[in-house]
């Protein structure tokens, strides 16, 4: 019997050990021994990861800002001047057709008064202007509109709003003889020089114009570009005439090798009646007689009739 047990218990043994080998379930190792552990292969080590980039899927959300499955991020506002600094960018451009150039000056002349709102001045003062301005003696400066206009006479009538000043007389007779006296008031190259209207004085040199023009006169009194439109009048302080143009001294010159002197002209004052009957207005007229005037006395005269008239396009 006892052998019997013997043999029962070493075959007892031996089914254990073979369970062990087997790695089926076997005895618990005793408290605080360490387990017996399976090798393994080592891990190679992994790089950091990148975080993913703001915007892309999976980037956390901004401070602040719930995140929203799917959404794109909010866009970056605009950046602003610096606290305390001011935004210095220029704003952006009209689009084409959204506003409306304001006109420019283009040129210049000089007008009179012959009339309760009525000035008068040449055409080529007025051809192609868009709008007209008339500064008159106090300073305040009108809008004119044209009423007529006559290109073979090169005269030109004018309407203005309000008081432009003492109504010049155009003189009544006969016409101007060789050597009379005139004078002639206006603002020669406005920008240049005087600010202020100008006055030369000079005599009656042909009574006729350029080519034998008989609407003209020849006269020796300096003008300018500017000149143009203003009055040429008498010692009297008549109106006798309109200046028109002076001789091209440059090509005068260059055809015959010589400069001319004082060679200027003004549109006789009897086609500018002439002209203004046939728009149906009746110009005040004066007789000159007894003792003339000085230049100076026919300047102040002319001076708070005489306009300065701008071209604007």
């Amino acid at each position: 019997m006892h052998m019997t047990r013997l043999a029962l218990l070493l075959a007892s043994a031996a089914l254990a050990g073979h369970a062990l080998a087997q790695g089926l379930p076997g005895k618990p190792p005793p408290i605080g021994a360490t387990p017996p552990q399976t090798p393994t292969e080592p891990t190679p080590p992994q790089q950091a990861a990148k975080p993913p980039a703001l915007g892309a899927p999976g980037a956390p959300p901004a401070p602040g800002q719930a995140a929203r499955p799917g959404s794109k991020p909010p866009a970056l506002p605009p950046a602003g001047p610096a606290p305390g600094g001011s935004a210095s960018a220029k704003p952006a451009p009209l689009p084409p057709g959204s506003g409306t150039a304001m006109p420019r000056q283009v040129s210049s002349g000089t007008g009179f008064v012959i009339g309760q709102g009525r000035l008068m001045t040449n055409n080529h003062v007025v051809r192609d202007c868009t709008e007209m301005r008339a500064r008159i003696a106090t300073g305040a400066e009108l809008p004119a509109r044209v009423l007529a206009t006559d290109a073979n006479r090169d005269l030109a009538l004018l309407a203005v709003e309000g008081d432009a000043g003492p109504i010049l007389r155009f003189r009544s007779g006969g016409e101007l003889r060789r050597g009379e006296g005139v004078v002639t008031y206006g603002f020669p190259l406005a920008g240049l020089l005087s600010a202020g209207p100008t006055l030369t004085t000079g005599d009656v040199s042909a009574l006729t114009g350029l080519r034998d023009d008989p609407r003209s006169y020849q006269i020796s009194a300096p003008v300018q570009p500017g000149n143009s439109g203003g009055p040429l009048l008498d010692l009297g302080g008549h109106i006798v005439g309109v200046v028109v143009s002076k001789l091209n001294a440059q090509r005068i010159a260059q055809a015959t090798g010589d400069i001319p002197q004082n060679v200027n002209f003004a549109v006789k004052g009897t086609e500018a009646l002439t002209f203004l009957r046939e728009q149906g207005f009746r110009p005040e007229l004066a007789e000159t007689r007894g003792t003339l005037l000085s230049a100076a006395e026919v300047g102040e005269i002319a001076h708070l009739s005489t306009v300065f008239l701008r071209c604007l396009r």
